[in-house]
């Protein structure tokens, strides 16, 4: 199949992966790379030698001297068709990083530690130590507190491990405690909430849970089964979410349109009533805020009583 030409911004694009891909290689020939980015050779020796052109600039906005661009063996380019750059400018050097920006990088990956097959995988380790090398300041001593929902964290961390499900008590807002069984896929973090998705063996159908409402988890010795299952998206709804009613003005209908799951009920005056569901009730105190007053939350109880203490909330912090 003939490569087509790539268009000014595609090829603006392959040559932001183009630098990283020779220097990966270290020598490529010009057939080879033309394959790999899906371009003509042509194209690709087109490419190679615009690169002569892009570096660091200097004063003012101009290239200074001729190592701060990148370069290339043209001879062995002409006469054999093998790329090798031979100038990189300075892209092998090591960031300084100043000792506050380490510890900011440093505190997010040691909560990503608890991230089960990042933090058991040997990456975060080595990221770490090299943050604390290339930091210009040694960076002060960084401890993220655990909070209530490690332990969960690490459990299913080794249930995966181990490829055994959990069992663990769930208390949904308004609902009995259930004991659910549940072959682990995935924890998230969104908007600061920690979130296990699995196959629930109960539901017999793939779940979302917010880690705050899980108790007592503990290993199984049953066997997982359905890790290759596919996983919905994170707040993707399901038959367990709460179905959310909500009157608003008709002026910011269009601003609802990717929440709610149906056409906008109509009704006289300036006003629509509407409907959505999501997993998490007091997740609705987010889509309030955006809308700056103007959402009413007509029920579930559940979710009026979270928007109104939410609301309490940062009502008090004024007092």
């Amino acid at each position: 199949m003939t490569a087509r030409p790539a268009v000014a911004t595609e090829r603006a694009a392959l040559i932001l992966q183009l630098v990283p891909y020779l220097i990966g290689k270290g020598e490529v020939s010009v057939a080879e790379a033309a394959a790999e980015f899906d371009v003509s050779a042509t194209e690709m020796t087109r490419m190679v030698e615009k690169l002569t052109v892009i570096g660091l600039p200097g004063d003012g906005g101009f290239w200074q001297m001729a190592n701060d661009l990148f370069d290339i063996d043209w001879d062995l380019l002409d006469t054999q068709g093998i790329i090798s750059i031979t100038n990189t400018v300075g892209l092998e050097q090591s960031p300084r990083l100043t000792a506050r920006e380490a510890a900011a990088l440093l505190a997010g990956l040691q909560l990503a530690v608890a991230l089960p097959g990042v933090g058991d995988s040997g990456v975060v380790q080595g990221l770490l130590a090299k943050l604390a090398a290339a930091a210009a300041a040694a960076p002060p001593e960084v401890v993220v507190v655990p909070d209530a929902v490690d332990d969960v964290r690490v459990t299913v961390a080794d249930a995966l491990r181990r490829s055994v499900a959990v069992s663990f008590s769930y208390s949904a807002p308004d609902h009995p405690s259930t004991t659910r069984t549940v072959d682990p896929v995935k924890v998230h973090i969104a908007d600061g909430q920690w979130y296990l998705q699995g196959w629930c063996h109960l539901r017999r159908a793939m779940r979302t849970f917010h880690l705050d409402r899980v108790s007592g988890v503990s290993l199984t010795d049953i066997p997982i089964s359905h890790a290759t299952d596919p996983v919905p998206d994170l707040f993707a709804a399901s038959a367990d979410d709460a179905v959310v009613h909500v009157r608003f003005p008709a002026a910011v209908a269009p601003l609802l349109t990717e929440y709610l799951d149906e056409p906008v009920t109509s009704q006289p005056g300036p006003t629509r009533i509407g409907r959505f569901r999501m997993a998490d009730e007091r997740s609705v105190k987010r889509l309030a805020a955006r809308l700056g007053g103007d959402l009413e939350v007509l029920g579930p109880a559940a979710a009026r009583r979270a928007v109104r203490a939410w609301a309490d909330a940062g009502l008090a912090q004024y007092r």
